[in-house]
């Protein structure tokens, strides 16, 4: 098994002990898992459950804003092994095609500073 960079180690420690202080980033991001991490990236993969579909059975927009804003600070965090990353106070999202209970979502964030 390959050693796990300081980064990603970093970012699986923020996901076990700061995931679980946040109720909406526990309730929604419970089962995310870290699958690799350097200085500027983070990637997660996410699989959907019945709690993060809208009345259409589809990834709701409001979950998918929590992610960005949840991966954006994982990111930050990768530059310098931080644990807080501040606020976030624009998110964009553009939405590709819906995704669907039993499916996984890959998650990327990149942060240049």
């Amino acid at each position: 098994m390959a050693t796990k960079s300081a980064e990603h180690a970093h970012i699986e420690h923020l996901v076990a002990t700061r995931l679980p202080g946040s109720p909406i980033y526990q309730f929604l991001l419970s089962t995310v898992q870290i699958t690799s991490a350097s200085r500027g990236l983070c990637i997660a993969r996410l699989p959907l459950t019945q709690v993060h579909m809208n009345s259409g059975d589809s990834l709701h927009g409001s979950v998918t804003a929590t992610i960005v804003d949840w991966m954006g600070g994982m990111a930050i965090s990768t530059h310098d092994l931080r644990d807080k990353s501040g606020v976030s106070v624009d998110i964009h999202v553009t939405y590709q095609s819906g995704a669907k209970v039993g499916e996984a979502i890959e998650i990327e964030g990149i942060a240049e500073k």
